[in-house]
């Protein structure tokens, strides 16, 4: 599974994800994008978009995408690595085109 990582989710988790292919946003040249048209471009090429934005689903009109976004409650390294399995898990079952927001304890 091919998985973007919005600029607000630390990079060092992309190791709990190792059995999927991860990128940033910085790498692929999309830094600064607004969510719209990240969303847009992504989806292209990828299954899953990371983020921490809480607001994602307020910004944007997300019917009709068909890349899963997953929304994690928090960006705290310490909190997503104790929390593994739970992204682990969530990832794997993520629906193209569904918008889940993962609470991390």
């Amino acid at each position: 599974m091919r998985i973007l990582f919005d600029e607000c989710v630390p990079w060092p988790i992309h190791r709990i994800l190792q059995n999927h292919q991860c990128v940033r946003t910085q790498r692929q040249g999309w830094a600064g994008l607004k969510n719209g048209d990240l969303l847009r471009l992504a989806e292209a090429d990828f299954d899953v978009f990371l983020t921490a934005d809480q607001g994602v689903r307020f910004q944007q009109n997300l019917t009709g995408f068909r890349i899963g976004i997953l929304v994690l409650s928090t960006n705290k390294l310490r909190a997503i690595l104790d929390a593994a399995a739970l992204l682990q898990g969530a990832v794997e079952s993520l629906r193209p085109g569904e918008l889940r927001t993962l609470q991390i304890p």
